[in-house]
Order: structure tokens, then sequence, then C-alpha cells
């Protein structure tokens, strides 16, 4: 009878840590690093976000500047505004396409049929009217909304705020 082999993956034992080993293993890594920036390297190396490698080294008793620190909490809600800006958007792309699914040449939007199988509603000319007021009206909006200096980011008054 032959042992039975264990598979423990294609994931290397370094980034399969917990915290606890990790910081174990990195009394040992630190030393050997010649890169320069060690929370950078720390955050690919064990793989963990930044703001994560920054709280393991500071449990290490290396310092991290409180710069550094306020430029990646900034970008992290960067990232956050960014990634709500777009699902917005893709939110009114589906909802356009699903208006679009009951057009044809003449009607870009088919509201019904009459008893004889005419169809009527939203012409393609009134509904580019439609658009182009639609955009104006927004600019116009844009214009006029006051934004909110927070932490070297701009918000609009709309926008959720992090304070």
């Amino acid at each position: 009878m032959t042992k039975r082999q264990i598979h423990k993956g294609s994931t290397p034992r370094h980034k399969r840590m917990n915290r606890s080993r990790r910081l174990e293993a990195a009394k040992y890594w630190i030393p050997k690093y010649e890169g320069n920036n060690l929370v950078s390297g720390y955050s690919k190396h064990f793989g963990v976000d930044k703001k994560c490698a920054v709280n393991e080294l500071e449990i290490l008793g290396y310092p991290v500047k409180s710069s550094y620190k306020t430029e990646l909490k900034n970008a992290d809600h960067q990232k956050k505004y960014e990634n709500k800006k777009r699902k917005k958007l893709k939110r009114e792309e589906q909802i356009e396409e699903k208006l679009l699914e009951n057009s044809n040449e003449r009607f870009a939007f088919i509201a019904g049929y009459t008893s004889g199988g005419v169809p009527f509603g939203v012409t393609w000319e009134e509904w580019n009217k439609l658009e182009t007021t639609k955009k104006y009206d927004l600019e116009k909006s844009e214009k006029n909304k006051k934004t909110v200096k927070h932490n070297n980011h701009y918000y609009m008054d709309d926008d959720e705020l992090p304070f």
C-alpha cells in the first residue's frame, strides 16, 4: 500500500498564512527584503492589502508615515466613489436596453398595439429630443451643485461623504 498524497494547491505557503504566522515569518523576511517600499513588498509577498500590511508592520515595530496612511485611505475612498459611479452608469444602461427591447426602426419605444395590430409609442425623433433635453438639464444641474472637499477629494452634494 502506498501513502495517499495530499494536494496542497498551487498557492505559495506564504500567501496562505494567517496573521500570527505572517508576523512570525515577517521577522525573518523583512531583513532580507531589498526593495524600496516595505509596505508594498509586504503586501505582495504575503498576499494582503496595503492597509493590512501597514497594521502588521506597525505591530512588528516598523514605523509608517501618517501621510502614507492618509494616502491609502484617500485612494480607498476614491475607489469606492468610482465604483459607485460605474455601477450607476451600468444600471442606467441596463434600463435603457430594457426600454429599447420594445422598439423597431420607426419607434424608439413601443407602448402597445392598436386593435388592428399597428404599434404606437415614442418615435426616434421624439426620443432624441427627450435625450438632448435630459442632457441639457443634467449639465445645468451639475453646474449648480456645490462641491465639498474632504481629505483632498471633491464630492458632489448628492454623493455619500465619508464623514
